[in-house]
């Protein structure tokens, strides 16, 4: 099933486009091929391609795989302070109602 695109505000189409930037100077700070780069991802060369112009149909966990092999923490943390942080966000979601319903009731003009 395919999803009509979505309009991005311009300060995502920067993000993006900032994050495919880093990846890129990441990647040529290592030395290593855009292929390289692919293969360490698990993809192939044109998503790499999509990636680094900041294209947003590229899935955000491979931006953030890309970005952690060439060094750019997402969260500026380490593997144990992310999984620390995770368990913490767990538990206020516990917290919080599991769905919201709307409270916005039509009422009938006639009903007065």
């Amino acid at each position: 099933m395919s999803y009509p695109p979505t309009k991005l505000s311009p300060a995502t189409r920067h993000s993006l486009r900032l994050l495919g930037g880093l990846i890129e100077e990441g990647r040529l700070h290592k030395g290593w091929t855009r292929d390289e780069l692919a293969k360490r991802i698990g993809v192939g060369l044109v998503t790499v391609r999509r990636l680094i112009r900041g294209e947003p149909g590229v899935a955000i966990g491979t931006y953030f795989e890309a970005a952690w092999l060439v060094g750019i923490p997402i969260f500026g943390q380490d593997t144990p302070a992310l999984e620390r942080e995770a368990a913490r966000q767990d538990e206020r979601l516990t917290l919080l109602p599991s769905r919201i319903r709307s409270t916005t009731r039509e009422v009938p003009n006639d009903d007065f």
